[in-house]
């Protein structure tokens, strides 16, 4: 690959020194959304699980049930691979709008699937869709937002999933309602209502520009330069005379690194990065996979809760889910990376252990039960949202999209992909204990994932996205 000599920009020092502006919420929000429709996406199953095993919807087992759950994961992982390789080629943009167009295609068949198989594979699409919006996404979000707020904000914009969450419980609730839909039709309604929110979204993203630092990147200074222009006219007609900006930082053009290039990044001159990230990534995929594709089926067998109510018991798991980086996610920026990635992580765990034996014992009925998740899920949300900020901003501009696709994929991949088949499998065999194991597997995971960020996660609070992990063409001019 030819490469430009690299020369000094405030480009990024310009972006960071912004305050914080109406465009920001509207960056926010029209890529934050990418987590709600995963979230809605994942609850619809999850509320309509058991309604899908009925004989006259689609027949069938909790086994498919968690197979289904798993296909869509290993969709997730194939769409970040490809999408993630992509939007370091292609650019941010083009990507979050591609991605969506499959989701919102792969959503809508799946409201018409007609068995297992049908159902199977539109889960295995949707979730390419959905992978695909995770590489692109996290990286646009992270090159837009000023670094003294990119852990809150990525934190929160992570934890939109919830929100998602909740409203596909609140969805399935009264859909699946004799009185509404019912069954029969209102599991097929609730995947069509999330193809509607994709159209609007796709409205919006049409206006989002691209990230200025991936221009930078690949030659494009001058349209960086544009666009970094228009934002600051909208900040300062806000906010009155912006600060000036401090210092430069050396940016090339070079475009994506080869595969090779990246394997040398990734594995030697960042190994120790590398191991926390996959370390984070693998345990908080299997701890939330597997006890969240499979909510239902155990308030169902375990607690009799009517298969229409369970939507009901999402609610406050979702609240909880939430709220936790919405109210940790500003320590994050104060207190530190390091600091609070071990926390959030070792005290999810525990407290997953604990849960996990107040179920084998007995002592937990399903308010109880939920009322329990949604504690630990307060914490391991917040944990969960940090894999992601960590994967995002630890590692060079120019490979940045498709390494969190890497980490995502190798940690979905292993631990989000086997959980649901694996923990429908031990609800099926409709032991306490048998549940309880995959339990214990999970805060084991997460806990371990706690000790290594304790030692080898990166302090990156506050600090620019260049000083965490300096472009690769920083060096093409040396």
């Amino acid at each position: 690959m030819v490469c430009d000599m690299a020369t000094r920009s405030d480009i990024p020092a310009r972006l960071d020194r912004l305050p914080w502006s109406r465009w920001h919420w509207r960056i926010v929000i029209a890529l934050g959304v990418a987590w709600v429709l995963d979230g809605l996406e994942v609850t619809i199953v999850g509320s309509v699980g058991s309604v899908l095993e009925r004989g006259d919807t689609l027949a069938l087992t909790a086994t498919h049930v968690g197979w289904a759950g798993s296909l869509y994961v290993g969709g997730a992982v194939l769409g970040a691979l490809v999408f993630g390789r992509l939007a370091d080629r292609l650019g941010r943009k083009r990507l979050f709008l591609m991605t969506l167009a499959v989701y919102m295609g792969a959503t809508v068949a799946t409201a018409l699937s007609t068995g297992f198989v049908s159902f199977a594979i539109c889960r295995f699409v949707t979730g390419v869709g959905i992978g695909g919006e995770y590489a692109a996404i996290n990286s646009a979000i992270d090159e837009l937002i000023p670094a003294r707020v990119r852990g809150r904000v990525n934190l929160a914009i992570n934890g939109s999933f919830w929100i998602g969450a909740a409203l596909g419980a609140l969805i399935s609730l009264v859909l699946l309602d004799e009185r509404v839909l019912g069954p029969q039709l209102g599991w097929r309604a609730g995947f069509l209502l999330g193809a509607v929110l994709a159209v609007a979204i796709l409205l919006v993203r049409r206006h989002v520009p691209e990230s200025p630092r991936w221009l930078l990147a690949h030659g494009r200074a001058e349209e960086a330069e544009r666009i970094v222009a228009d934002i600051e006219r909208a900040a300062a007609a806000e906010h009155g005379a912006l600060p000036a900006a401090q210092g430069g930082v050396r940016m090339g053009s070079r475009g994506a690194p080869t595969l090779a290039e990246v394997w040398h990044v990734l594995w030697r001159r960042y190994r120790a990065r590398s191991g926390v990230v996959l370390a984070l990534m693998l345990s908080q995929a299997f701890f939330y996979n597997a006890i969240f594709f499979t909510y239902a089926l155990v308030l169902t067998r375990f607690h009799a809760v009517p298969e229409a109510k369970v939507g009901l018991y999402i609610v406050p798991f979702a609240i909880g889910n939430v709220l936790g980086p919405l109210l940790l996610g500003p320590l994050f920026d104060r207190v530190g990376r390091r600091k609070m990635i071990a926390a959030t992580y070792a005290a999810s765990g525990v407290t997953l252990a604990l849960t996990g034996w107040g179920f084998v014992a007995g002592v937990l009925d399903a308010t109880t039960q939920t009322l329990a998740w949604s504690a630990v899920f307060f914490l391991a949300s917040a944990a969960a949202s940090s894999a992601y900020l960590t994967v995002s901003e630890v590692f060079p501009l120019e490979m940045r999209a498709l390494a969190i696709s890497i980490f995502y994929a190798l940690g979905t991949g292993a631990g989000g992909f086997a959980a649901p088949a694996l923990f429908g499998a031990l609800i099926e065999t409709g032991s306490r204990a048998n549940v309880f194991m995959g339990y214990a597997l999970g805060a084991a995971l997460v806990v371990g994932a706690a000790l290594v960020a304790w030692r080898w996660a990166v302090d990156a609070e506050c600090k620019p996205l260049e000083e965490v992990a300096p472009p690769l063409g920083a060096a093409d001019g040396d």
